[in-house]
């Protein structure tokens, strides 16, 4: 209630009847505004939702006029977005906001996360658990018992079968009446990862290649990488480019599956440099990178699912360019 009193700048109040209501943790009243409030340990897709559908059963039912709140210890980019389409306010115990009634606008937003967690805590997405949703993604409608995901991902069934698990508690994986697993929602799944993801954690060397043209720098790499046998797939900006032709670019990514060697480096041409660099060889903490790789106009690239996370950490026009990537191709149902 502090940071609601701060942020509407009227005092917020316990309603006086003391009222207990399955669903809600309380009723709150600021000045004339009603507010039925849910709390949630965190934003996490599967435990936000919980929330918010708590709430508005809540708030249809009471009637009143009543608006539903949701509050956590951090909001993340994901939770604002769910609370949008939800039409749900909410506030963050790290001063963030978006509350908005008849009367009453409020946004707050840029104050740092207050409660981060010590350490990286366990994810679905870490690197090699994240071949689960990959391969879900890029079998939408698809249902799969887990020990076929299990062979399909090359993980054991022990570890999948964790995964799983922790997918389906944030409800971002379900299962029929057979058991077998299925994603009710891809985009939610795709929105969950993204913000987990960092693409900073690969092994990422920056350079230069002298060439004429950006599309000459690529076809060079992917000949080159090809002729010595080294499993490689572009993605980013360049693999964006094969895919869509929606906009040039500058930089050319690629995944190779082991470090370069010198003899590699020198065959191509490469030169290791942070600033002007137009080459990025990138070592993926997990092959699972590769898995749906492609050719798209003569270049090998990962699968789109990967290029649009890996967009995320590009420059130039790089949101843009996800936002077509994901229309064109990643499109389920939108």
């Amino acid at each position: 209630m502090e940071k609601l009193t701060e942020l509407l700048g009227v005092p917020v109040r316990r309603d006086a009847s003391g009222r207990v209501t399955p669903g809600v943790d309380a009723w709150l009243s600021a000045g004339p505004v009603p507010f039925l409030l849910a709390w949630s340990s965190s934003s996490a897709p599967g435990k936000l939702l919980a929330a918010i559908h708590r709430l508005k059963r809540t708030a249809m039912e009471a009637g009143g006029g009543a608006i539903p709140l949701v509050a956590v210890p951090y909001m993340g980019q994901m939770g604002k977005r769910l609370c949008e389409e939800s039409q749900v306010a909410w506030v963050d115990l790290s001063g963030n906001a978006r509350i908005e009634a008849p009367g009453l606008k409020i946004l707050v937003s840029g104050r740092p996360n207050l409660f981060k967690q010590r350490g990286r805590p366990s994810s679905p997405f870490a690197p090699k658990s994240s071949r689960i949703a990959r391969w879900l993604l890029m079998h939408p409608g698809e249902r799969f018992t887990q020990r076929k995901l299990a062979r399909a991902t090359g993980m054991d069934e022990g570890f999948t079968s964790r995964i799983v698990t922790r997918l389906e508690q944030d409800r971002l994986v379900a299962r029929d009446e057979r058991g077998s697993v299925f994603v009710p929602e891809p985009n939610l799944l795709l929105d969950a990862w993204v913000e987990d993801y960092d693409f900073s954690k690969h092994g990422i060397l920056r350079g230069h290649v002298p060439v004429r043209s950006s599309e000459e720098l690529l076809q060079r790499l992917d000949e080159a990488l090809g002729s010595n046998s080294v499993e490689h797939a572009a993605t980013g900006l360049a693999a964006a480019w094969q895919m869509t032709r929606f906009a040039a670019f500058r930089i050319v990514a690629i995944y190779l599956a082991d470090e370069p060697s010198p003899f590699l480096i020198e065959n191509l041409a490469f030169r290791e440099e942070e600033r002007g660099a137009n080459v990025w060889l990138v070592v993926p903490k997990d092959e699972g990178v590769f898995h749906g790789s492609g050719i798209y106009r003569g270049i090998r690239c990962v699968h789109p699912v990967q290029v649009y996370l890996d967009l995320k950490s590009h420059p130039e026009r790089a949101a843009e360019v996800a936002e077509h990537l994901r229309k064109e191709l990643l499109k389920w149902g939108k």
